[in-house]
């Protein structure tokens, strides 16, 4: 369940009048600019509860750390372990849905994807009501 009680308009129209400072929000991107981007535009809707780490194994750790209600994935990351095998563990362990990210939308990348991609898949570059309503509908689908 959503930690606040959503008033009969919003639920008719999916709309959100309360503040998202209720979330917290986990990015995984090793580009720093993109991830500053991603930052001050979560800030900007109402998301100031974020955090910003680099790596696959990062994203865990904090993941178990941390608890966030929602993971902004990228795919491609450096290290041992991409956003795919990431996203596959967080999920499947500490049940945080994931929102992927990223610049590769070729079919082969979605098709790893796929099984984890429940959540929503966004391409860069994007908009920032993109953002928005990805993680507005990702909120929705994983706590309602």
């Amino acid at each position: 369940m959503w930690p606040y009680q959503p008033t009969d308009r919003e639920k008719k129209f999916g709309l959100q009048s309360h503040t998202n400072n209720d979330f917290k929000i986990l990015v995984v991107e090793d580009e720093a600019i993109i991830a500053m981007d991603i930052q001050s535009i979560l800030r900007k809707i109402g998301f100031a509860d974020s955090e910003v780490v680099s790596s696959g194994e990062e994203s865990v750790e904090k993941v178990a750390a941390r608890k966030p209600h929602l993971v902004l994935m990228d795919i491609r990351l450096k290290g041992r372990m991409d956003g795919i095998q990431a996203a596959h563990q967080i999920f499947y362990e500490y049940h945080v849905p994931v929102v992927y990210i990223t610049a590769f939308g070729d079919e082969s990348t979605l098709k790893r994807a796929n099984g984890t991609a429940r959540y929503g898949y966004i391409t860069k570059p994007f908009e920032e009501r993109e953002l928005q309503s990805t993680i507005t509908s990702a909120l929705t689908q994983a706590y309602n």
